[in-house]
């Protein structure tokens, strides 16, 4: 550890080049900034409605919980963008047969349009961020992401047991 001048011990600092939650957020939040605003000018649709459509366009109707715990998007946030998306004719709600409380959304034939309009867009720009990996690189990055999704448990759990050891109360 560094000393301060004043002779204290600098606290540990994390060397932002290799620290992987920050390069991760990063590159998702610049990626999510831009892709938002180039959705919403040309296609009048926000990233959050576009990873709704993407999930939608498999068929099946969802829950705005189901999307949450898919993509991590917080429940309230995906609840309005489907009153949005509502408003708008991409998708219909109605009720879980099964549970009344939930409210199911299926896309639309104009919310399916939507996405179709859109995809190109998207598959490109993935093209284009992963044109410095070679193939085997990039099945590499796939393996190694569906790892770190998964670790995501220990990740939690990892937290609170830190917490308790050295936090007060």
């Amino acid at each position: 550890m560094a000393k301060r001048k004043s002779g204290e011990v600098a606290a540990e600092c994390i060397d932002l080049e290799r620290y992987v939650p920050a390069l991760m957020t990063w590159v998702a939040n610049k990626l999510s900034r831009s892709a938002s605003s180039l959705y919403l000018k040309h296609f009048d649709v926000g990233v959050e409605g576009w990873r709704c459509l993407v999930l939608l366009a498999k068929g099946e109707p969802i829950s705005a919980q189901y999307i949450s715990q898919t993509i991590g998007l917080d429940k309230a946030s995906v609840s309005r963008c489907f009153k949005v998306m509502s408003a708008d004719g991409l998708i219909t709600l109605g009720d879980d047969e099964h549970d009344k409380r939930l409210r199911l959304a299926t896309i639309t034939a104009k919310g399916r349009a939507k996405h179709d309009q859109i995809i190109g867009l998207a598959l490109t720009r993935e093209q284009a961020l992963l044109s410095k990996l070679s193939a085997q690189e990039v099945d590499s990055l796939i393996q190694i992401l569906h790892k770190l999704h998964s670790s995501l448990p220990e990740v939690e759990s990892a937290s609170k047991a830190y917490i308790k050891a050295h936090l007060p109360g």
